[in-house]
């Protein structure tokens, strides 16, 4: 569990991070007077849509309603969390921060000493491996020789022995390293409250470095007979296997060359492909694939990821797995995916490196190419391990396969692909419709095995249909709302817009912060973000746009959209006296229908006098009176916004 991040680093690292310098990484931006745009990365558009406003640093798709700062943008780019993307964008910031708390919270300085210890245990693995006279290094030395990671390889990949008797703890020792430090760093035990011993001992020594080239983590594979054949490092403050891929520091060029990677399920595959001329593979390490796993490929892939499963039956197996990833992002009405997952099985029960070494780089290029994608992958599993020949094989060949389409079935694709699953399993393409129409989506199984769930595709945005934000930790209402009047629906627009204009203004926030706390607000979320504002503003008077949008869409879900909104869009002049007047114009709007709705209150009470006296009678109506004169009066001077 990692610590908390204070709001000063927050700060520091939105301060660092420019939203267009951002965006323009993976997108085109167009400059258009003082805006940029692009054509949203979220949904499939050919028109540009999406703003980012340079000066609020926010953006805002007109497309799809996505927004907000740009801890939001990298969140919603790369599936993060909140503090996830702050801890992203300080690397690319090359910030510290450092974070209170929690399982993983140690200062920067300390992540630096084990990466640290980390390297100097890599050299010393691989000083005992190249130099060492010992018959155990000359063991694994021949180990390596055979199959075929000799010569130059061990250099490339840095790759070591462990010879154990503690001769690495002595060695960290010496350079200064502490107790502690090896401990923290999973390069050395203490059992039992027992002396300090070396972790790996008479094993083949695998480095593990991290996107950036630095070393974390070990993976040993023992020399001759033994138990476990292979060890992995434990999860470490500075390592953390759902989010590291082994061989990504050699990759990531190939990847971004090609727009594709590799994923394959061993060190010795990476190393054998890589060596073959297919420098765009790398490996899990010892765990599924997952989410983090596909975001973090897809920063440098940004066409296709391929997952290439060994023939095997633990291969197979993690095939079965690979479903957890369909989803309806994978579905023509999500829009442009980021990337496009694919699958393959190497034939004959052959692991990647063995494939290459009997058949060739070439042969293995040729197989890639014939990845399909995950969707039809897992069809093409589930029929073959049925018998078509007979009507019970049939039957169940057809079930097994529709599983496969549960969490899309309301999606065209699934559609189509029923009516493929129909015609090959001679059903009635009807009948099995119906049958995926009943089909229950998975609670358990594809989301736990995805560990995170993947973004949801966009909707249809309007924006005269004002969404249901959700307060952080309560339940949004079910059920549709019947059609609005046109008298409400220009209610709802102009609260949405007054909600924007003063998240994007803080300073007009705090001077209209009378109408924020006062307004009878039409939409329970609407009130939401008003208090939301409020809260933010409230002694923080020298907060920023970015900083406000990104408090109150942390606290209201789903508020993004309303908040990012072209809140002064039409209106000449500089912007920031636009929003002024726009504010003035809309608070005095919005108080003046409260007032109408406060007033017809009055006057239906007056039509229904029942179990009311003489004097109430009179009271009532004076007060009446007294609103419609108030009322006329401020309609007078209520100016229409030019």
């Amino acid at each position: 569990m990692a610590g908390s991040i204070s709001s000063d680093d927050i700060r520091r690292v939105r301060e660092a991070s420019d939203l267009v310098a951002l965006f323009g990484e993976t997108n085109h931006l167009v400059r258009k007077g003082r805006d940029f745009w692009c054509c949203c990365p979220f949904h499939n558009e050919k028109t540009p849509s999406l703003k980012v406003d340079p000066n609020l640093q926010l953006w805002h798709c007109f497309g799809c309603g996505e927004g907000g700062d740009v801890f939001a943008y990298v969140q919603k780019l790369e599936g993060l969390n909140f503090p996830e993307s702050v801890r992203r964008l300080a690397e690319r910031a090359h910030i510290d921060i450092v974070e209170e708390g929690g399982r993983d919270a140690i200062a920067p300085s300390q992540k630096e000493r084990l990466k640290r210890a980390c390297a100097a245990t890599a050299d010393f693995y691989h000083t005992q491996l190249m130099r060492s006279t010992a018959p155990d290094a000359a063991a694994a030395r021949s180990y390596l020789h055979d199959r075929d990671l000799g010569g130059t390889v061990p250099k490339a990949w840095r790759l070591g022995f462990a010879p154990g008797r503690n001769m690495l703890v002595n060695h960290l020792a010496s350079l200064g390293f502490s107790s502690e430090e090896m401990l923290l760093a999973n390069v050395a035990v203490a059992r039992d409250g027992g002396p300090l011993r070396d972790r790996f001992y008479n094993r083949v020594m695998f480095p593990i470095f991290d996107e950036r080239g630095d070393c974390i983590a070990f993976g040993g594979r023992v020399v001759g007979a033994g138990e476990p054949k292979y060890l992995n490092s434990q999860e470490t403050p500075i390592f953390h296997k759902s989010s590291v891929l082994f061989g990504l520091d050699k990759a990531k060029s190939a990847m971004a060359a090609t727009g594709v990677a590799v994923v394959t399920e061993g060190y010795t595959d990476v190393i054998a492909l890589h060596e073959s001329g297919i420098a765009n593979a790398v490996a899990t390490l010892g765990t599924a694939l997952t989410m983090r796993h596909i975001r973090l490929l897809s920063r440098h892939a940004k066409n296709r990821i391929v997952y290439l499963f060994d023939g095997d039956e633990a291969g197979q197996r993690a095939a079965d797995r690979a479903l957890s990833f369909i989803d309806e992002s994978m579905t023509p009405e999500a829009g442009r995916m980021q990337v496009e997952l694919v699958a393959v099985t190497l034939p004959d029960n052959l692991d990647p490196a063995d494939f290459v070494a009997e058949r060739g780089a070439e042969a293995l290029r040729e197989l890639l190419k014939k990845a399909r994608p995950l969707v039809q992958y897992g069809i093409d599993r589930r029929l073959a391990k049925h018998d078509l020949s007979r009507p019970e094989g049939r039957a169940a060949a057809m079930s097994d396969a529709l599983s496969v389409l549960a969490p899309i079935k309301n999606s065209m694709l699934a559609r189509s692909y029923a009516r493929e699953i129909a015609g090959l399993t001679r059903f009635r393409e009807d009948d099995v419709l119906r049958r995926l129409a009943a089909l229950q989506v998975p609670k358990d199984g594809r989301a736990a095995a995805a560990e995170q769930p993947r973004s949801r595709p966009a909707a249809a945005y309007n924006p005269d249909v004002s969404p249901e934000p959700v307060v952080a930790g309560r339940t949004p209402l079910g059920g549709a709302e019947p059609p609005l009047s046109q008298g409400e629906a220009s209610r709802r627009r102009m609260e949405r817009r007054l909600l924007a204009v003063l998240a994007q203004y803080p300073q007009l926030g705090l001077a209209h912060s009378d109408a924020l706390a006062a307004t009878s607000w039409h939409v329970g979320g609407h009130r939401a973000i008003a208090e939301a504002l409020l809260e933010g503003l409230v002694g923080n008077a020298d907060i920023t746009a970015a900083e406000l949008v990104g408090h109150v869409s942390r606290t209201v879900a789903g508020s993004v959209g309303i908040l990012t909104e072209d809140a002064v869009g039409g209106l000449e002049g500089d912007p920031g006296v636009a929003a002024e007047r726009l504010a003035a114009f809309l608070a005095e709007e919005l108080s003046i229908g409260d007032a109408e709705d406060a007033l017809a209150a009055l006057k239906a009470r007056l039509a229904n006098p029942g179990g009311m006296d003489a004097e109430e009678h009179e009271t009532l109506f004076q007060a009446v009176v007294s609103m419609q004169q108030d009322l006329a009066a401020r309609k007078r001077a209520h100016r229409p916004l030019i």
